[in-house]
């Protein structure tokens, strides 16, 4: 193990580490983590809505709505908040005023979005108004706000280095003078935005799904139809995408067909025909999350790194309950080439001993869904009918989580401890 972390450490890592230095990846991960407070916040949330046992899920229940507010109000609004914070944090990478930057990226992420008006659909004393919709405003919009921060800052600074802006006296207060100098970067952003949008009627969150719908063709019961959706999950994941939100569209109709095929035949006392159904991977493979995440948060637990050790304590009860956000976007995961490889490589393992378990008929097949915040022994041992294999089968996994991402984390710890002593030598002179 020593000899494989000093080769990981020696030769795989300085060129991941020297492009996780690239300007635009350091803006989107410093972005990603500025929305954090705010996603550790919506994950309880969550957690306090969908409570994991039965009884009190039913008392839960009618509150529901109101519970969710918190969560739509932070995690549902992620990539807006994380739209600023990248575009901020870009512009201040090339010396540029960075509330014009965050402010410029944010509007460009809103413009990619066409407000509705329900006011014929509702009765006259009920009017609403002008409403956004919500749909990619969150983690599925991840991408489209990443889009937004390069469209934004990028103009910003052509027009900042062509001087094409309104110079202000001298006399006039810096912040004014700010924001005439951000006019007309934003005047020629939103125009453009308005004629992808509208004129031409460009859904660019739209065009991102379509791609992905030939995936379709890969969903069955056949070993390439579980890893195939996985890879590309995961991929998604890696590029500050959400892959659930994209490639999940394309074949949970499809898991969820054959789940009902599965269903009908235990009411009828017959075999279970199916193997690859939706809690397949909610409870052999998204352990903790997607990525197989809760093999990290273990380890992170322990870190001797500081901001490690913190970011992985308050990561691994939403993780427990399979919400791992706080650990994506706190690490974070999204954008980040140190832990690429241990982010896609795990599900790809996990996905390959459950195939295995499943297809030689070690463990019996699914056809029930328990609550998905259920810790994922339980889930798997009531997703198969109570058959204790199954958490055997699940706590396999999260050793081999454990053992995959270990030397990763290990030199990417080594790197978090170099930066956290550099911060600390700075301050101190």
């Amino acid at each position: 193990m020593e000899t494989f972390l000093q080769w990981i450490d020696s030769k795989l890592m300085p060129p991941l580490a020297r492009l996780s230095e690239v300007r635009h990846l350091r803006a989107i991960r410093d972005g990603i983590i500025s929305a954090l407070p705010l996603i550790l916040v919506g994950a309880f949330f969550l957690i306090i809505a969908n409570p994991p046992i039965p009884g009190l899920a039913k008392m839960v229940e009618p509150y529901t709505n109101d519970i969710l507010i918190p969560f739509r109000l932070t995690l549902g609004l992620m990539a807006l908040y994380a739209s600023f914070g990248m575009g901020y944090s870009l512009a201040r990478s090339y010396k540029l005023d960075g509330i014009s930057g965050g402010m410029l990226t944010m509007a460009t992420f809103i413009m990619a979005t066409i407000p509705v008006n329900l006011d014929d659909k509702l009765p006259k004393d009920q009017p609403l108004g002008w409403l956004l919709p919500m749909e990619n405003l969150g983690g599925s919009g991840l991408f489209m706000s990443i889009l937004a921060m390069l469209i934004a800052v990028e103009s910003l600074r052509f027009f900042k280095k062509h001087r094409i802006t309104l110079k202000m006296p001298d006399s006039v207060p810096s912040s004014v003078s700010r924001s005439f100098e951000a006019l007309i970067p934003a005047a020629f952003i939103i125009v453009v935005m308005w004629v992808i949008r509208v004129w031409l009627g460009i859904d660019l969150n739209e065009v991102l799904h379509a791609i992905f719908k030939p995936l379709a063709a890969f969903a069955g019961n056949s070993y390439l139809g579980a890893l195939v959706p996985v890879i590309f999950i995961m991929l998604l994941w890696s590029a500050g995408i959400h892959g659930d939100a994209v490639v999940g569209t394309v074949f949970q109709p499809i898991w969820f067909a054959l789940l009902d095929q599965n269903a009908a035949a235990a009411a009828a006392g017959k075999a279970l025909p199916n193997l690859i159904v939706e809690p397949f991977f909610q409870w052999f493979v998204w352990i903790g999350g997607s990525g197989t995440s809760i093999g990290l948060a273990i380890l992170m637990c322990f870190s001797k790194s500081s901001y490690l050790k913190k970011v992985g304590r308050f990561s691994i009860v939403p993780g427990i309950f399979n919400i791992n956000e706080p650990i994506v976007f706190g690490v974070p995961m999204v954008m980040n080439p140190l832990m690429f490889i241990p982010f896609v490589l795990v599900p790809i393992f996990c996905t390959t001993t459950t195939y295995i378990a499943f297809s030689l008929d070690l463990i019996n097949r699914v056809a029930t869904i328990p609550p998905w915040t259920l810790p994922a022994p339980i889930g798997a041992y009531l997703a198969t009918g109570g058959d204790w294999r199954a958490i055997v089968l699940c706590l396999v996994n999260i050793c081999l989580s454990v053992l995959i991402y270990y030397p990763f984390f290990k030199v990417f710890e080594k790197r978090m401890l170099k930066e956290e002593k550099g911060e600390l030598a700075q301050s101190a002179s």
